[in-house]
């Protein structure tokens, strides 16, 4: 990673740290006009492609039900969006992580310091006691799960048991880059939220505060175009060389079933050994190439049924081997090897 990547990569805020939202207006409004009801669905699936502002839609609503808990309120029937001041007290509790009535499940780092692959079971207890028979009492509970496509399956049933018998006053946010996998029985409880890829004037404006960039900045607005509505991959982007690596990528995925072992070397050592840009650059590329083969295939679903399943499967291991690479600092090249043979026995 460069300097500069690994100085852009270390300022950009996390969502709980983040008052603006870009786009999706659709999409906050409905959460909105639901808490205003006081008949508010308690679980919500927020599903689209990574980095659109999934979790930041997510902590907005947050800090929005924390700080106006009676949703019948004067100021919450005003309220034009769910925006809320940046020095509340609420706002900036949530922010450094203190406040009582909001729970977060996501990946955490084992004993070793080592960042897990999944959320566990025994964190997801963690919502058996935080939604006490209290909480009624104390105020509205927040749940958000970023993403729930990480619970690993014993930690998706203990979500669930709850998601069945919820308390007075509670509220789950899930996010999810692939909500269609999400288990099915968590989505039968879910009102489903789906946001779409922003604009690119919008992906710039949200690259260009999260980086500290200007916005007429030329590398900005060619990673912008080239991102696909996803701010995330628009500061993966930026630099140009992961730009160039997501082309190289792309080529070779075009050349499929055909595999080239030595343009194979070339990918591979241009993922270097610890450059987290790179491998990012890398699997988004082959993630979106097996995104827009599952998109076409679902037209004709019926006599595609086996190559839908396939690149599934392909899919889940490519994810899986991917995290093993970050979490444990493997070589990059035998992942390229194992993807690229993967997809070209998926795509015979």
């Amino acid at each position: 990673m460069s300097p500069r990547q690994a100085e852009r990569e270390s300022a950009i805020p996390h969502p709980r740290e983040t008052s603006r939202l870009f786009g999706h207006r659709e999409a906050e409004t409905a959460l909105l006009s639901a808490y205003r009801s006081g008949r508010i669905p308690h679980a919500w699936l927020i599903g689209g492609p990574q980095g659109i502002g999934k979790a930041t839609l997510a902590y907005r609503m947050a800090r929005f039900v924390l700080a106006h808990g009676q949703p019948l309120a004067d100021v919450v029937q005003r309220a034009e969006s769910l925006a809320v001041d940046p020095d509340d007290a609420v706002a900036r509790q949530v922010a450094a992580e203190s406040h009582g009535g909001l729970l977060t499940l996501e990946r955490t780092a084992n004993d070793r310091g080592v960042m897990r692959t999944v959320i566990t079971v025994d964190e997801t207890r963690e919502t058996i006691s935080f939604f006490g028979s209290t909480a009624a009492a104390e105020g509205w509970r927040v749940c958000i799960v970023d993403t729930v496509d990480e619970l690993n399956p014993n930690a998706a049933n203990a979500l669930l048991k709850i998601l069945e018998e919820p308390p007075q006053q509670s509220l789950f946010l899930l996010v999810s880059h692939a909500p269609a996998r999400v288990l099915a029985t968590i989505q039968s409880r879910c009102r489903k939220l789906r946001l779409r890829p922003l604009g690119t004037d919008e992906v710039i404006s949200a690259a260009a505060e999260a980086a500290g960039l200007a916005p007429t900045d030329l590398a900005l607005r060619e990673a912008a175009e080239a991102s696909e509505g996803s701010v995330a991959r628009a500061l993966t982007l930026l630099g140009g060389d992961a730009l160039k690596l997501q082309q190289r990528t792309a080529a070779l995925l075009a050349r499929l079933p055909q595999v080239d072992p030595r343009e194979l070397h070339t990918l591979g050592d241009s993922l270097g050994t610890s450059d987290r840009v790179a491998l990012a650059a890398f699997i988004d590329g082959i993630d979106r190439w097996i995104a827009e083969r599952l998109h076409a295939d679902e037209a004709n679903a019926n006599q595609n049924l086996p190559r839908l399943a396939r690149l599934a499967e392909v899919w889940e291991k490519i994810v899986r081997a991917a995290r093993d690479t970050e979490t444990y600092n493997l070589e990059r090249k035998p992942l390229v090897f194992s993807v690229f043979g993967w997809l070209a026995d998926a795509t015979r």
